[in-house]
């Protein structure tokens, strides 16, 4: 009964939303984009608008590419070619592919270096690699977290340290996985990862862009320095939430009566606009990529605009072993770790951060 019970119970999660501009000093915007590494859908909406710039189609063409590699052993993450070629030079990203967080083994290679495993009681025994359970383990601890910094390990190549863990990774306990790579250095040619591991099946992927235009969007009154909304005056950070995650997934929030799909409905006080863009890019997307975009969304208001505000929303991947920074991360009933930011026309911010139950509070 209390399995049953258990079932039943809404999942918990966590929402947490602040205010600033972008032009204040203390502004941490860009240092939370930064260090949210893994990501896999990007969504823009905004109202009063049929046709993109320029500016911003072309940044949303140039998001990629990135690569997906069959059967890569881990050691090769840790070789000092690796390091130098990649970790060193510019911001590499990978994770495994197709792994559950909560089951199997599952890796991420951070763009600061750290390479974080996360292994089941039985592989990270055979490994012999120092780590430490994991905090969601439970009573019966059945994972494990190891962290490797491969900076550190490129000023000891000789030492008994890195003599281990590559005897480990390559001899004691070889592990392969499926692999999404992405690497971010201006001015360098995207296909050195493809010559780089053309020994195996490597693949050049490019993120899925669709775009499509809302008409007569019934949109929430929303006023920059009400983060909790003001009665009969505008609605909540909460409530826009809400009402982005029904927009994203094609949900109609005019409560008709013959709906039987959805009873929700747009929060009150509303507005109807004509029109308004939605774009979002499916893939694995570099943090330095989403910078620029936040970046360009911010003079998206140089010239007067109709639209009051535009948002950004990010999710990350649902199986990483990370959320934010090195902050663990779990599944267990829901995997969602992800921010909005709701852009005014004079500048001001709203930030919204979300993540499940197996996560720490975001930064």
């Amino acid at each position: 009964m209390a399995t049953l019970r258990g079932l039943r119970e809404t999942p918990r999660h966590l929402l947490v939303c602040e205010k600033s501009n972008f032009g204040h000093d203390k502004s941490r915007h860009r240092h939370l984009v930064e260090t949210h590494y893994h990501n896999y859908k990007v969504s823009f909406l905004i109202p009063e608008c049929g046709i993109l710039s320029k500016e911003l189609k072309n940044l949303v063409m140039e998001t990629g590419p990135y690569y997906f590699v069959k059967n890569l052993p881990l050691y090769e993450l840790i070789t000092h070619e690796f390091i130098n070629t990649f970790v060193k030079k510019g911001s590499c990203y990978a994770l495994t592919y197709n792994t559950n967080i909560d089951e199997d083994n599952t890796v991420a290679l951070l763009p600061n270096g750290k390479l974080i495993l996360s292994l089941d009681k039985d592989t990270y025994e055979e490994t012999g690699l120092q780590g430490r359970p994991s905090q969601y383990s439970g009573r019966k601890i059945m994972k494990f977290i190891v962290s490797i910094d491969l900076m550190d390990l490129s000023f000891i190549m000789d030492s008994k340290k890195y003599e281990r863990i590559s005897w480990s990774l390559k001899e004691k306990k070889p592990l392969k996985f499926d692999f999404l790579l992405a690497w971010h250095q201006t001015g360098t040619e995207e296909s050195v990862m493809m010559s780089y591991f053309s020994k195996y099946q490597i693949q050049e992927q490019q993120p899925k862009v669709a775009v499509s235009t809302l008409r007569d969007l019934q949109c929430p009154v929303l006023q920059s320095g009400e983060l909790r909304g003001e009665a009969e005056a505008s609605c909540s950070a909460p409530e826009l939430f809400d009402w982005l995650g029904a927009v994203f997934c094609g949900v109609d929030p005019n409560n008709e009566p013959n709906n039987f799909i959805s009873t929700y409905c747009c929060p009150q006080p509303s507005t109807v606009v004509e029109k308004a863009y939605l774009c979002t890019v499916t893939g694995f997307i570099v943090a330095e990529k989403i910078c620029i975009l936040l970046e360009q969304l911010c003079h998206y208001f140089d010239e007067p605009k109709l639209a009051p505000w535009v948002t950004l929303s990010v999710q990350g991947f649902a199986d990483s072993p990370v959320s934010w920074r090195e902050s663990e991360h779990g599944f267990q009933k829901g995997g969602e770790h992800l921010y909005t930011f709701v852009i005014f026309n004079n500048l001001d911010y709203w930030l919204q951060m979300a993540v499940g139950a197996n996560d720490d509070c975001p930064p």
